[in-house]
């Protein structure tokens, strides 16, 4: 995610479906207001995450409405179709920095058998990688790169079980550990992380197929890795996170994604849209950055009917508090005045005016969600006296 992008602990979704009407009025209000003595604000808006592709809420809105996942995934990424790809590897980052990576599970490492039951430590010594039992008996010295095999997974201490081989090699003063695993390996360990395995069978189908799409067309790909195990790309358990419904869903979908004129998508995806998703280019995900045609801002007509409570969310702050949070990206004195001047395809803003008692200082919205820690940029703001 993506994700972002992406859904956090699970439990986010947006506000009502925001017809075209509606949304232009809330703009030309652009949450002005006199700038009358406050005692507090109130922010009240919609959505989780940036709003960008596929709601994972309004999948599961739209998989209960009968539609299959091809459909749900040709709805977010206008302009796409569904086809093949051939398997590939990632490479898929467990550790930075580590000090040392403790493993079992592997048959083999560094040209040497390993018995699978034991556990065997990596260290970094003069610039290179060596292999040591766990009571220090140097077991081989591996040079820059250590990699073991799994027989069939690998367990890597504090972090869980993985298919395919860890990679482990320096990384500035420590070691970094890689899981390199097949395309269809890899997106059996994200789906059950992003989406419940409870959800509907086509909505974790459009998961685990844009978590497949994300994983191929993302990433690093003149470095040491693809992905981050966590939401800089899109969560990522291993075996520890696969289940039989999700494992269903990633093997009926095998070796399918995304595509847009013949290219896998990077199909960005967020817990929530709040009825509406955004156009990349005004979001919080990559802010500025050019228009990409498959990532559009579309309706999402059956979100709401997901249940989350986060369908619309509000937010209250004192004055001080608003005014010292939002010093931190411009604010100049205490907080007069907040007046959007632009806003997204849906109600997200894109720009707005910091009324200070200092002056005016124009910032983003991605800007004013840091600031704030708000669930989203879809944000509306109101004086209380």
């Amino acid at each position: 995610m993506p994700r972002g992008r992406r859904i956090i602990l699970l439990t986010a979704l947006c506000c009502l479906l925001a017809l075209p009407s509606a949304a232009s009025a809330m703009v030309r209000s652009g949450g002005a207001h006199k700038a009358a003595r406050a005692k507090a604000w109130v922010v009240k808006g919609a959505g989780f995450g940036h709003g960008v592709g596929m709601s994972q809420y309004g999948a599961y809105g739209y998989a209960k409405h009968g539609f299959g996942y091809q459909a749900i995934l040709t709805h977010y990424y206008t302009g796409t179709t569904i086809g093949p790809v051939p398997d590939r590897t990632v490479r898929v980052l467990l550790r930075d920095g580590a000090r040392s990576v403790s493993f079992r599970g592997a048959g083999s490492a560094c040209g040497t058998g390993l018995k699978p039951g034991k556990s065997y430590i990596a260290k970094l010594k003069r610039g290179g990688v060596v292999l040591r039992t766990k009571k220090g008996r140097v077991v081989a010295r591996c040079g820059g790169v250590m990699m073991a095999a799994g027989a069939p997974a690998v367990i890597v201490a504090g972090k869980g079980t993985y298919r395919g081989a860890l990679e482990v090699r320096p990384s500035g003063s420590g070691l970094q550990a890689i899981n390199l695993v097949n395309i269809e390996d890899y997106v059996r360990g994200v789906v059950a992380k992003e989406s419940p395995a409870s959800w509907p069978i086509e909505a974790l189908k459009a998961q685990a197929v844009a978590a497949r799409s994300y994983g191929l067309s993302s990433g690093n790909r003149v470095g040491t890795f693809n992905l981050y195990d966590d939401t800089r790309s899109q969560a990522y358990g291993g075996v520890g996170a696969e289940t039989a419904k999700t494992d269903q869903a990633v093997g009926a979908t095998r070796l399918q994604a995304v595509l847009y004129q013949g290219k896998v998508a990077q199909t960005f995806f967020s817990s929530t849209s709040g009825g509406h998703t955004e156009n990349n280019e005004f979001s919080s995900l990559g802010f500025g950055q050019p228009p990409v045609p498959y990532l559009r801002g579309v309706d999402d007509p059956y979100e709401a009917e997901a249940g989350s409570p986060y369908e619309r969310w509000k937010r209250k702050f004192s004055v001080p508090r608003i005014s010292a949070a939002l010093r931190s990206i411009g604010l100049r004195g205490k907080l007069k005045n907040v007046l959007v001047a632009q806003r997204g395809t849906s109600p997200r803003i894109v720009q707005a005016n910091l009324i200070g008692s200092g002056g005016t200082t124009t910032v983003t919205g991605p800007e004013i969600k840091d600031a704030l820690d708000l669930p989203d940029t879809w944000a509306f703001f109101k004086k209380k006296k």
